[in-house]
């Protein structure tokens, strides 16, 4: 995963650097939900929407599988509030909240990847490059971030308490237990992988946290737009996974739980 980090900062500066190019094509113009039909009628087509993906999805589960495949049955009284289980509920809520909070606070919905751009440009000019003359670099908002300190930045702020929560998560439920023996085919699926999510997040205004979750929280049709994009890209990394991880083909994919 950090090989994959490092390789998305890298794609994001690649990105940026097109940024201008990709901006010049022919383009639809926003289409907002809230705008279209109100916000309860917005909130109404995604809902709409949301129950249409959760009927599909049970239906060709169970033609699949025959069954839904539940999830392990935790009593509360095994449950820790340091160590988890927690359930998935609160998690989801915690994230919508937490969304909510992110607009209040920094005027605008949550946001990853703008952060990894704005890493990679920092480096880049470390190095000696100069990326102010680039298309990506010349709005203010974008200008200003890469005039200031990376600390001034409050993606970079969020993305790096995101990494910590993470790390403290896993250590207080056991689970903190590094691996550097990787196999040089995984090594090559993450420095790809990286690549293309860096480079796609810069075309999308995001990754499925800016473009889909918050796209689709704020009421834009780009954010279902995202999810088809996205949903189609995972099916077909789903069947390459074989090729870069040993004894993955014909397994069935299992969900993993946070």
């Amino acid at each position: 995963m950090l090989i994959t980090l490092l390789f998305f900062i890298v794609g994001s500066l690649i990105g940026s650097a097109h940024f201008a190019w990709w901006q010049s094509l022919p383009a639809f113009q926003p289409v907002s939900l809230v705008d279209a039909a109100g916000a309860g009628g917005g909130i109404a087509i995604s809902l709409a929407l949301f129950a249409a993906i959760a009927a599909f999805t049970v239906t060709m589960e169970k033609r699949r599988h025959g069954q839904l495949e539940e999830a392990p049955r935790v009593e509360v009284r095994e449950r820790r509030w340091l160590t988890g289980p927690w359930p998935l509920l609160f998690g989801a809520v915690a994230l919508a909240l937490l969304n909510f909070t992110t607009l209040a606070l920094a005027g605008r919905p949550w946001g990853i990847t703008s952060a990894f751009a704005l890493w990679g440009a920092k480096g880049f000019e470390f190095l000696g490059g100069d990326v102010s003359g680039w298309g990506y670099w010349q709005s203010v908002a974008n200008a200003q971030a890469l005039q200031a300190s990376v600390w001034s930045d409050i993606t970079t702020v969020m993305n790096v308490g995101i990494i910590l929560g993470a790390l403290v998560a896993a250590t207080l439920a056991g689970r903190f237990a590094p691996n550097f023996r990787i196999p040089l085919k995984s090594v090559v699926a993450a420095v790809i992988g990286g690549l293309m999510l860096g480079y796609g997040a810069r075309l999308a205004f995001g990754c499925n946290i800016g473009a889909y979750f918050s796209g689709i929280a704020s009421g834009s049709l780009h954010g279902w737009v995202w999810l088809v994009a996205g949903f189609a890209g995972n099916m077909l990394g789903v069947k390459l996974r074989p090729l870069f991880f040993e004894g993955e083909a014909g397994r069935r994919p299992t969900a993993k739980r946070c």
